[in-house]
């Protein structure tokens, strides 16, 4: 890496996003089916926050009290106002923020509109690929 990439070339972009006013039922099985831990929340074109596996555990939990999961929906559990950045924001900054904050995900932008999603999964793989080509394990055929 001979620069510091921004969020556009590090972002997985087009990520799935569920709806405030879905059931809960429907984003876990959004999340079960395309194997993600964060969904980007929205109402209609507005980014309202990020809904993660997480949430969906402590709320599908019986023994927190709850209303049935059936009557459970994503506007009732999401994480508002998320941590968002512009594509053209440098990962460094991001990377810096997210373990400051404790945050396992960033939402990328472009003119304001949902562009990526940004996880510590993405950001595991860029330092992995990033170690790789510095110092290639013993074994590893680079030719």
């Amino acid at each position: 890496m001979d620069h510091i990439p921004s969020m556009r070339s590090v972002m997985t972009p087009f990520p799935y996003f569920v709806d405030a006013g879905e059931s809960l039922l429907v984003a876990r099985t959004l999340m079960v089916r395309h194997e993600v831990r964060h969904l980007p929340v929205k109402d209609g074109d507005e980014l309202l926050g990020v809904l993660t596996d997480r949430d969906l555990k402590r709320a599908l939990d019986p023994d927190l009290g709850l209303p049935p999961k059936d009557e459970l929906f994503v506007r009732d559990v999401f994480m508002p106002d998320p941590y968002t950045v512009d594509t053209s924001e440098p990962l460094d900054r991001v990377l810096e923020e997210m373990a400051t904050r404790h945050m396992g995900s960033v939402l990328v932008t472009s003119h304001g509109r949902l562009a990526g999603i940004f996880t510590t999964t993405d950001a595991c793989r860029i330092l992995c690929g990033h170690l790789r080509a510095l110092a290639p394990r013993p074994g590893d055929d680079a030719a």
